[in-house]
């Protein structure tokens, strides 16, 4: 890992936290197994500190953006290299609309403190960028939404501190590119078998979480299927290899020797 800025993270009973749970949780934001971190850059705008680490795992690079507030609150979101980008875009648009503002006026306020608002689709992900102004002042919010009932996640940045944002942003993307990477080789045909009356199917597919292979179990009017993600293919094989061997090695041995 390199850090691309002088100051490191500071380490808040927060912090230290959130380093306890990544080692316990695999896939909730934190350092997963076969994760590799390539570089940080760290802002401070305002009383928030953010980082944007550009990662990479078997599935492709990334890049996770955290909030850490004044009170040691963390808020994080995390972005496809290609929708770095976008936001990338995004952020030179609000720049611009944000510089055209005039001082803020209470009366002339939306309801809801919206002053500008933007969409970003990448898979199952959907991301609003909405820029706000409340008593505090006015402000880029990101949210991060998952289809089928993902958490939310969101974070707040200054709008003064827009332009430094976009400028890391595309410091990075120089290095890193807008690549999101991962798998792009020809997937393995499906195969199939029968047995007795029943069909078993073996599908190989790819989706934003990475490869999986969907095992079908078809017989008139029933179908069931389990799905395995790749990084399990090894231990689901070693388990159902050890079944085969001990039951082999249970169906060699005569009665006479399996009664003493």
């Amino acid at each position: 890992m390199r850090i691309l800025e002088s100051e490191r993270r500071p380490h808040s009973p927060v912090e230290a936290l959130s380093a306890k749970m990544g080692a316990l949780y695999e896939d909730k934001g934190q350092q997963q197994v076969g994760e590799q971190e390539l570089a940080t850059k760290m802002l401070q705008i305002q009383s928030k500190r953010f980082y944007i680490d550009v990662k990479q795992n078997r599935r492709g690079r990334f890049m996770k953006v955290a909030e850490i507030g004044a009170d040691g609150r963390r808020n994080q979101v995390f972005l496809a290299l290609s929708t770095a980008a976008e936001f990338r875009d995004h952020l030179s648009l609000f720049s611009d609309f944000y510089a055209n503002l005039g001082p803020p006026n209470p009366d002339t306020l939306p309801e809801d403190g919206k002053l500008k608002s933007e969409t970003m689709v990448k898979d199952n992900r959907r991301y609003y960028l909405d820029l706000k102004e409340n008593s505090r002042g006015r402000f880029l919010r990101v949210s991060q939404t998952i289809a089928r009932g993902g958490p939310r996640c969101q974070i707040a940045i200054p709008a003064q501190g827009m332009i430094e944002f976009r400028d890391a942003l595309q410091e990075l993307l120089d290095e890193f590119g807008t690549d999101d990477g991962g798998y792009k080789g020809e997937l393995p045909e499906g195969r199939h078998m029968r047995v007795e009356n029943k069909n078993f199917y073996f599908d190989i597919g790819q989706n934003n979480r990475g490869i999986y292979m969907r095992i079908s179990e078809v017989k008139t009017n029933f179908r069931t299927a389990i799905t395995i993600p790749e990084k399990s293919w090894s231990r689901f094989r070693d388990i159902f290899a050890d079944y085969v061997d001990k039951m082999k090695d249970g169906g060699e041995k005569g009665p006479s020797e399996s009664n003493k």
